[in-house]
């Protein structure tokens, strides 16, 4: 691919910014710039695209989170717990078998 470069001199530029008052130097703007006349340009700063969550979360536990893919399949992920002198890995096992299960549950009745 080619770049060609142009310096087109003594020309008036409009910014139309949304997201400072004026250009900060050495800043990036993503945008358009049109071409309005012989001596004059605006350039039109494009919106940003709002986050979108890919894969929601159903729940929200202590040990485990429920995350819900783009076809509706479920699946868990495991949180990183703290393990202190009162919780060891062996009760954070507990913890999750017993938050899975009871999130069967609820999945199980949503279904129903």
């Amino acid at each position: 691919m080619f770049l060609i470069s142009n310096t087109d001199l003594c020309m008036d530029v409009k910014t139309l910014l949304r997201t400072d008052r004026m250009t900060k130097i050495g800043k990036n703007y993503r945008g358009v710039l049109m071409r309005d006349g012989e001596e004059h340009y605006t350039f039109l700063e494009s919106l940003r695209p709002a986050a979108v969550r890919r894969n929601p979360h159903v729940y929200t536990g202590k040990c485990i989170n429920v995350s819900r893919m783009k076809d509706g399949t479920l699946y868990p992920s495991f949180n990183r717990p703290r393990y202190t002198q009162n919780f060891s890995f062996q009760d954070f096992c507990r913890e999750a078998a017993e938050e899975l299960i009871m999130v069967t549950g609820l999945v199980e009745e949503s279904e129903k």
